[in-house]
């Protein structure tokens, strides 16, 4: 029996401003809307004969809503999937001007309505995100299990979801993310995706993703930024407003989910290794991101490195945290070469170095208290708002 999750996404009341819910395949938006609007007419463009009728006739929805109004003079209508049919949105802006109607408008991306200039309705919708799964959604999990499943709803649920994974990383992310970017060289498009998976949380050095993946750079910028646009990837940019230090200026890159990531790098995370590391800093931005999109959508991340190697792993607004990983179940005063090197810096609110120990505790320097925090107390932390 499958465990019911409740998203965080959070209830969203919906009475005058219609929304745009943006997130890659399988993170659950179908599902959140039909359980969070049960009366709400719906319209999956996933049907083929649904998405054939107002293919054909975009002016059906304006009749048919007509309809709707009568009998319900409030309710909500949903359409999924909006990107595959564009010209509807001509007919959602008139109907919500005219008629003051209002929509949720769900897909996985808005790249192909930007790519064709489709109507994106001008601010009278509003933006909201579904992200793979994250500790406010699930509680406490094992750890070495989810950077193996990941944290996508089906996968993460599954009780052998390997098959699922190679399943989405052939059918949607090599084969129609490719076809989106009109490109029809897949093999390129699959070597790039493990190279990018291999790299993720590195600096962004794209001439060397090109010669690993046999592609040009401007190619591979290519495919960055459509990963990026699809939701199924993003940059972290490097906070550069040092006092006195030199600071790289390069991005980073991650993958949008752990599970893609490792399936695609060909990695299974064990405890103590390099690549569990990597994994568990991966979670953590897939958490930082998450309350982002459902809490705090003008919270900025970032992370800090100097030219000499030094580097904190996040920082959350202007310096308000800052953030340090550690994946290991004891940490000392060694671990602590980043923070320190930042607080001496300029001012930071609070500094915390994340590890697997099991209590919290504290360390000090001539710049005051770094928190260490358990994993687990982190999280629990940033979703009860106490952090930032």
């Amino acid at each position: 029996m499958r465990r019911i999750v409740k998203r965080a996404l959070g209830r969203l009341r919906l009475r005058e401003r219609s929304l745009f819910l943006w997130g890659p395949r399988q993170t659950g938006k179908s599902w959140w809307l039909r359980a969070e609007f049960p009366d709400a007419v719906y319209i999956d463009l996933l049907q083929t004969e649904v998405f054939a009728e107002y293919a054909s006739r975009p002016g059906l929805l304006r009749d048919r809503q007509a309809v709707w109004q009568q009998e319900r003079p409030s309710r909500l209508v949903i359409i999924d999937e909006i990107q595959k049919c564009p010209s509807l949105l001509d007919e959602v802006h008139w109907l919500i001007e005219n008629r003051g109607q209002v929509f949720v408008l769900s897909g996985s991306s808005a790249r192909e309505l930007r790519r064709d200039h489709a109507n994106l309705l001008g601010g009278r919708a509003w933006r909201r995100e579904m992200r793979p799964f994250c500790f406010a959604e699930v509680g406490a999990v094992n750890l070495e299990s989810a950077m193996v499943s990941g944290l996508l709803p089906p996968h993460f649920l599954a009780s052998e979801p390997r098959e699922d994974l190679r399943g989405y990383v052939a059918d949607y992310l090599r084969d129609e993310i490719a076809l989106e970017a009109q490109r029809r060289d897949i093999p390129a498009f699959t070597g790039f995706l493990r190279v990018a998976a291999l790299a993720a949380g590195e600096l962004l050095n794209y001439a060397s993703v090109a010669r690993e993946a046999g592609v040009s750079a401007k190619v591979v910028r290519g495919y960055f930024d459509l990963l990026e646009d699809t939701l199924l990837g993003f940059r972290i940019a490097p906070w550069t407003r040092s006092r006195n230090r030199r600071m790289i200026l390069t991005e980073k890159f991650y993958l949008f989910d752990v599970g893609v990531a490792n399936h695609l790098a060909r990695r299974e995370p064990k405890e103590g290794t390099p690549e569990f590391g990597r994994s568990l800093e991966q979670i953590l931005l897939m958490e930082l991101t998450a309350y982002r999109a459902y809490r705090a959508q003008d919270m900025e991340v970032t992370f800090w490195r100097t030219s000499t190697g030094q580097e904190v792993d996040f920082i959350l607004n202007d310096k308000a945290v800052a953030v340090e990983l550690k994946a290991g179940k004891r940490v000392g005063p060694g671990d602590l070469g980043g923070l320190t090197a930042l607080g001496e810096d300029g001012p930071v609110r609070r500094r915390i170095l994340v590890s697997l120990e099991r209590e919290p505790r504290e360390f000090r320097d001539a710049r005051g208290k770094i928190e260490l925090l358990p994993w687990r107390f982190f999280l629990e932390r940033l979703w009860s708002g106490d952090l930032v």
